[in-house]
């Protein structure tokens, strides 16, 4: 019985060697092959055309408040209302500061007749200097304060600064509302210019001047072409947005179906060349170990080994990171199974190689 367990095992050898001898290079070296996808690289011109969206509106856009606090007694207009300068169009009311006004005028006349009497005395020799200067003054003071009651009264009501349009109201009849609290948003629409007010990424605030071509649309006037030219950078970026803003002035008479808030997308010419041989826009996902500006990514240049490669950081924007450097010689970038690799990693591509991110 033995000898037949042996012969039995010295005949199995043979088919154990042959199985052994099939392996894959890869998995006689003791390595996995890492499933990935690849993105062909393609560098960008840096004064390219760039793409951007934004809303339309005017250069005098006017917040309207009130310069006293008080209830609103009356609100004349509503949102999309075309105005005329001087047009009556929100009130407080009168109650208060009318009583403000009234408290003044009988201060002023007391201590106007006060100074009249110390007048009176001063030339009988009764009243001092002293105390005809200091009538004097107290009869002034109260004037001035008469005079800002009165001023106070007059800004208890809104008027429209020129003609133009309601764009937004932002308060009601009846709400309490304090000085200088916004309550009506309006522009001259017939008279300011309008423009495409767009957000840039810093990348884009750096190669775009002032005075730069753009071409604007939008779906309000559909294969219409409006020109504009950049007439303002802003030297901050927006604390809601995230990202810096221009404005984008329409160079022609302005088309009867643009208003004030309808959106808009700009292609704009750089006039401003770049020194350098251009950037890659790459998915935010395949940098790797991001510091400052610099990072890691992972490239392949034979479909088959994937190389960890130092690379400079030129810019970050939503969904895309700009590289200045680092990819002169690669072929593809690894963007998903990236986590798995190490330099000289074995790889097999996943999906085939897609175009360059815009």
């Amino acid at each position: 019985m033995k000898t037949i367990q042996y012969m039995s095992l010295l005949l199995s050898i043979p088919f154990l060697n042959a199985c052994s001898s099939h392996k894959t290079p890869t998995q006689a070296m003791g390595q996995d092959t890492i499933p990935v996808k690849v993105m062909a690289l393609q560098q960008q011109n840096s004064n390219a055309a760039i793409d951007v969206s934004g809303q339309f509106t005017t250069d005098d856009e006017v917040m309207l408040s009130f310069r006293t606090s008080g209830i609103i007694s009356s609100l004349n207009v509503k949102e999309g209302d075309k105005v005329r300068q001087g047009q009556l169009l929100a009130t407080l009311n009168p109650t208060e500061v009318n009583a403000q006004v009234q408290q003044a005028q009988l201060a002023a006349e007391k201590t106007q007749r006060d100074y009249q009497r110390t007048q009176n005395l001063y030339k009988d020799s009764v009243a001092t200097l002293e105390q005809l200067q200091n009538s004097k003054t107290s009869a002034q003071q109260a004037q001035q304060q008469l005079n800002v009651a009165k001023f106070n009264r007059q800004y208890s009501e809104i008027h429209a600064p020129k003609d133009g349009f309601i764009l937004h109201k932002l308060a009601n009849t009846g709400q309490q509302v304090t000085a200088g609290t916004a309550v009506l948003q309006t522009n001259g629409a017939e008279s300011g210019k309008w423009m495409l007010r767009v957000g840039i990424s810093d990348r884009e605030w750096a190669i775009l001047k002032l005075s730069d071509h753009a071409e604007i649309q939008t779906t309000a006037l559909p294969g219409q072409i409006l020109q504009g030219v950049i007439t303002r950078k802003s030297e901050g970026v927006d604390a809601t947005t995230g990202t810096f803003s221009a404005d984008i002035t329409l160079t022609g008479k302005k088309p009867q179906a643009i208003a004030a808030g309808m959106f808009g997308k700009a292609t704009i010419a750089p006039s401003h060349i770049v020194a350098d041989n251009g950037n890659w826009q790459i998915p935010y996902e395949a940098l790797l170990d991001g510091d400052g500006s610099s990072g890691y990514v992972f490239i392949t240049n034979d479909n088959k080994t994937a190389h960890k490669v130092k690379v400079t950081v030129a810019g970050i924007d939503k969904n895309t990171v700009t590289i200045s450097d680092g990819l002169q010689d690669a072929k593809g970038l690894i963007v998903s199974g990236s986590a798995y690799l190490t330099d000289n990693s074995v790889i097999t591509i996943q999906s085939p190689v897609t175009a360059a991110v815009k």
